[in-house]
């Protein structure tokens, strides 16, 4: 065993994955590896023989990822944009999809000057994180009502963004910024109740943070209202959705008079995967 190469390790990990239903077999086996090595992904294949310590914490890990714990779990991080942020047990893992929104929000404050930024549902923080990495100027606020998640986004938030443990469906929340934030962006729980998901979501990331209501959109509604009470004139929101919700959600922004530039936007694979809206300058 000990004189196998990684090339051939590989191999068989990623057929124990594919066999398991991991959706991306090759790519997981090869930053697992990556991560047990402590080297680029591109170096693993053609690295040395494979030794018996390695390998046992190699076959480890796999065993956990063939039982579809998340891949995020297993590497103790997740990245987003420019940042990578700290996940585990307690806390939804953020998409790589995610960060499309996130490349519009920073396009759309593009040349203001320390714009004020307000992350909804941060969970493990990352969209404030990536924010305040990419804006060393903005004044950046993360809420989030979750406790355990609340305990990730301490670990990963730098010192200078506002945390606030607050409920976004009520509407007095963050009244000192009413009517002040540049950029409203929001990943909240939106996949309708009853839908099937896979298992790394189902047993891993919490209910609460992945379902919201019969129809998912029990916290997008009143996630919006709040948002259109906190941007200034001018201001912007970008808020994900499931992708049942392509017709439901920009029609819920559109039916605010204070909103105009509502758009849907698709992720790189076609679906339907956030909406985006302006607070009307006067």
């Amino acid at each position: 065993m000990s004189e196998k190469s990684w090339r051939a390790v590989l191999a068989e990990a990623e057929r124990e994955l594919a066999a398991a239903g991991v959706p991306s077999p090759r790519v997981d086996a090869e930053l697992l590896a990556a991560h047990v090595l402590g080297v680029p992904r591109s170096r693993v294949s053609g690295g040395p023989a494979a030794q018996p310590r390695e390998l046992d914490e190699y076959r480890a890990l796999l065993a956990r990822r063939a039982r579809r714990e998340p891949l995020q779990y297993l590497l103790g991080t997740a990245p987003m944009g420019p940042v990578e942020v700290a996940v585990g047990p307690g806390v939804f893992v953020p998409r790589l999809e995610t960060e499309l929104l996130l490349e519009w929000g920073l396009r759309a404050i593009r040349g203001r000057p320390t714009p004020t930024v307000v992350d909804l549902c941060t969970g493990s923080g990352a969209l404030a994180a990536a924010v305040a990495a990419s804006r060393p100027d903005a004044r950046v606020y993360a809420v989030e009502l979750d406790e355990s998640a609340l305990a990730w986004a301490r670990r990963n938030l730098p010192d200078r963004v506002q945390l606030t443990k607050g409920d976004v469906t009520d509407p007095e929340l963050l009244p000192e910024l009413r009517g002040r934030v540049d950029l409203v962006l929001a990943n909240p729980p939106y996949v309708p109740e009853g839908t099937e998901v896979p298992p790394e979501v189902s047993e891993h990331d919490p209910h609460g943070a992945v379902f919201a209501g019969p129809d998912g959109m029990a916290v997008i509604r009143p996630l919006v209202a709040l948002a259109v009470r906190l941007l200034a004139p001018g201001g912007a929101m970008a808020i994900e959705h499931d992708d049942t919700h392509h017709t439901a959600a920009p029609v819920l922004l559109a039916g605010y008079p204070e909103l105009a530039d509502v758009v849907e936007h698709s992720d790189l694979a076609g679906r339907a995967r956030f909406v985006t809206g302006s607070r009307v300058t006067p």
